[in-house]
């Protein structure tokens, strides 16, 4: 009797939730593609129409039509519609002023807040998939002249750059105030992006790997992402047949990806060669595993005297009184001495803020000062991170750029506590209790210096220094988290 060959046939496992979840992004990149041009479009709309539209009344709130108790205007007027030809007139403005409010605080209390939060939490998704410059510079790319991409804008300094100049001159025209400002900063950068995007690479995203103001912060907040597209090199190379190369936006080499930093989980490369799966990872995996990415220098040049110092500088100055002081001193000073020409208004909105009507104009002493307050953060508070983190390197033995990146969770709940203060302004115009405020502040910021606290001492601890060189190192580690912490303290609790 001829001999039975049975091949027990045994089903490869079924992909984790997670994976699929991947997977049906790459096979829905016309669904994605709609939900990207439909943010566009609210995104133009956004920005645009409010800088187009009369100045909100000083008065004027959201949610509510009071304009104080010296107007002649009904507070109900929004809500109960126009009766007469003068209603009519003031119920047209009610509804002007809300939709300029609306913008404001949907753009810098809602959109940019939660853009950081999203991406310490699911990686670049906002990236690859809702950012509408990333849209249109890769849409004008797909139908530009797909020139080559010159060595010059390849220069890893430009997202240094771009994050500090966006940041200053923001600072300069009230950027969170007036929507003129808002215009110039963001449309500007989406005319560059789609400028960029018909200049350079074919159905790429140029603009987004190398000039994008804040690709660089994105790339250094993904890296402590629960979330990421992990690659199986050994499935790679293992897989039996030829495959056509990823169409990558942001011009990576999938294949040797080690981290999150970079990827903009658009999900386009997910299921490729069985080896690319979305995939859950410990938050501290990318910073602590020998798998991970040394950072560039300019990557932690970035981190210390970008956002450690220049944006926290940028938020503080507003609510500072050591600023309406030092200042009011420089004023004195200038009188006394019959120089007077500092003390001029601004010529022009682009230039300094100047909004008459609003009673909101800057000196040449108030952008001076502006700019000596937001140096001196970048040179004193950055400087001296820079130095601490140097310093215990150095002690313990390891890169100290790859130390550096113990300071990201701080870095980044920072960002999120300084965008968040407009969302509170905000609220408290509308009458919101927020009592609770002050408590959840305090609890995001001991989990930053915490987790940032312990992220150093596990670099520090595997180092190449001695025991004694490691214990010193530890605590030299914890003079930036003191500083850092300690000017948060003072804008929430002490003024």
């Amino acid at each position: 009797m001829a001999q039975t060959h049975i091949l027990n046939f045994v089903p490869p496992l079924p992909r984790p939730r997670l994976a699929r979840l991947g997977d049906w992004m790459a096979r829905r990149r016309r669904a994605i593609l709609a939900i990207q041009w439909v943010i566009v479009v609210f995104y133009l709309v956004l920005v645009a129409l409010p800088a187009f539209l009369p100045h909100p009344h000083p008065e004027a709130r959201l949610f509510s039509s009071d304009f104080g108790a010296s107007s002649a205007i009904d507070p109900n007027l929004c809500a109960t519609g126009a009766q007469s030809p003068v209603d009519k007139a003031a119920y047209v403005a009610c509804w002007r002023d809300r939709m300029v409010l609306l913008a404001q605080y949907l753009f810098w209390g809602v959109w940019w807040p939660f853009v950081i939060l999203s991406i310490m939490l699911m990686g670049r998704v906002w990236c690859g998939v809702l950012c509408p410059e990333g849209a249109l510079t890769e849409f004008a790319s797909r139908h530009g002249r797909g020139g080559h991409i010159p060595k010059w804008l390849r220069w890893s300094g430009w997202p240094v750059v771009a994050f500090i100049l966006t940041t200053v001159y923001g600072q300069l025209v009230s950027v969170y105030d007036y929507p003129q400002a808002a215009l110039l900063i963001l449309g500007g950068s989406t005319v560059a992006a789609v400028a960029v995007g018909w200049m350079y690479g074919r159905g790429k995203r140029v603009w987004c790997r190398y000039l994008c103001p804040v690709s660089g912060v994105f790339s250094l907040l993904a890296r402590i992402a629960p979330i990421h597209f992990r690659i199986d090199r050994a499935a790679w190379d293992a897989h039996p047949q030829r495959s056509a190369a990823v169409d990558c936006a942001p011009l990576l080499d999938v294949k040797h990806l080690k981290g999150a930093g970079q990827c903009h989980a658009c999900g386009r490369c997910s299921g490729h060669r069985d080896a690319v799966s979305l995939a859950a990872r410990s938050p501290n995996a990318e910073i602590l595993g020998a798998g991970g990415e040394t950072p560039r220098s300019s990557e932690a040049a970035l981190l210390l005297f970008g956002m450690l110092g220049v944006a926290m500088g940028a938020f503080h100055w507003t609510v500072s009184p050591w600023f309406v002081q030092g200042k009011q001193a420089a004023a004195e000073w200038l009188v006394a001495h019959d120089i007077f020409w500092p003390l001029a208004e601004s010529p022009a909105w682009w230039l300094l803020t100047r909004y008459p009507e609003v009673g909101d104009v800057f000196s040449w002493l108030d952008g001076s000062a502006i700019l000596v307050w937001i140096a001196a953060y970048a040179l004193l508070l950055g400087g001296g991170c820079w130095l601490a983190v140097r310093t215990a390197a150095r002690l313990a033995g390891i890169d100290w750029r790859r130390l550096a990146l113990g300071l990201v969770p701080l870095a980044g709940i920072g960002l999120f506590l300084g965008l968040s203060m407009m969302s509170a302004t905000h609220m408290r115009a509308e009458g919101v209790a927020l009592g609770w405020l002050p408590a959840l502040r305090g609890v995001l910021l001991a989990i930053g210096i915490l987790w940032s606290a312990w992220l150093g001492g596990q670099l520090v601890r595997v180092g190449a220094g001695g025991t004694a060189h490691r214990l010193l190192a530890g605590l030299v580690w914890l003079l930036p988290l003191g500083a850092v912490g300690g000017i948060w303290w003072l804008i929430f609790f002490v003024w």
